[in-house]
């Protein structure tokens, strides 16, 4: 008695998920707040340990391109070679900021991508919210490989970058500028794979099938490959190709997965594959009739004038 009179004030939730808008209103704003704070929680670790994050970043860009024979000598001979710098007082601190909001957003991933899925699992069946759960366990070793390979690819991109330098010249490379370029290529290349992620999801919903994914092949392999030249930003083959062949090799995955998905749904419910307004197949074999049996009825009274028309075996005139 105690439980249902705690619970008799509440309002009670929808089985199927179904709420007002200010109900979904409300739940984002929620799911926002939690996310916003994991962020900022780890962003305060990441400020504490700024130098030890931004001497682990500029890392690749100092042994690629740094110059050896130190920047004045290097631009006298001609040496393509970049001097990471600081400009102004203040610009340190934009660094600490950068630095540490960087490390918030990306090792706070395993937080947001779970309260994303908590915001989209109310409109889930219950069998749903099951392999959603795994997803999420899969989208956060996705989504921090996808930034892995941005660091691992960064001193190629740097060094691509730097031999557009003329003769003579040197290159100073501003320290927030280049947080600002590693940064991006860090989340492009964590959400670019959450793709095949999204693909499974939509298969497991119902959403689509396997088969037409496998038939989009040709059009996906051309948008990732426009995708990586959008995001890369030297754009030369071996950086795109970086990042363009890991996500064509997950898309397939991801539809090799949906096919062996759809091929156990089938098995399991022959309808699964039929669409609610396609109609199901008739059998129009035709079956034996037998002889009719005769109908027998019972005697009615003779009507009269006052009961209305007269009847013939239980029917009127008119009929």
């Amino acid at each position: 008695m105690l439980k249902s009179a705690r619970t008799q004030g509440k309002p009670q939730k929808d089985p199927e998920g179904r709420m007002p808008l200010a109900e979904h209103l409300r739940e984002l704003r929620n799911r926002l707040m939690k996310s916003v704070l994991a962020i900022l929680a780890v962003t305060v670790v990441g400020l504490v340990y700024y130098k030890q994050i931004a001497d682990f970043l500029t890392e690749p860009l100092r042994d690629s391109v740094g110059c050896t024979a130190g920047f004045g000598r290097a631009a006298e001979e001609g040496e393509a070679c970049a001097e990471i710098t600081l400009n102004g007082l203040i610009a340190p601190f934009t660094v600490m900021l950068k630095v540490g909001l960087a490390t918030g957003v990306v090792l706070a991933c395993p937080v947001w991508l779970y309260q994303l899925w908590a915001f989209l699992a109310p409109g889930l069946h219950s069998h749903e919210k099951k392999y959603a759960r795994g997803f999420v366990a899969a989208g956060v070793p996705l989504f921090l490989s996808g930034a892995y390979l941005a660091y691992l690819v960064l001193p190629t991109m740097a060094s691509t970058l730097i031999e557009f330098t003329p003769e003579g010249t040197g290159n100073l490379v501003p320290l927030d500028d280049f947080l600002d370029i590693i940064t991006r290529m860090v989340v492009v290349f964590g959400l670019a794979f959450e793709l095949p992620l999204v693909l499974v999801l939509l298969n497991f919903g119902g959403v689509v099938t396997g088969r037409k994914l496998l038939g989009w092949w040709r059009g996906m392999v051309v948008s990732i490959a426009v995708f990586a030249a959008v995001a890369t930003p030297s754009g030369e083959p071996l950086t795109m190709g970086a990042l363009a062949l890991p996500i064509v090799l997950l898309y397939f995955i991801a539809v090799g997965i949906c096919l062996l998905n759809d091929r156990r749904r089938k098995r399991k419910d022959p309808y699964a594959g039929l669409s609610d307004d396609e109609a199901s197949p008739l059998d129009h074999t035709p079956e034996t009739v037998g002889t009719a049996e005769p109908v027998e009825t019972a005697a009615l009274p003779e009507s009269t004038p006052e009961d209305g028309p007269a009847r013939r075996n239980g029917y009127d005139d008119a009929t």
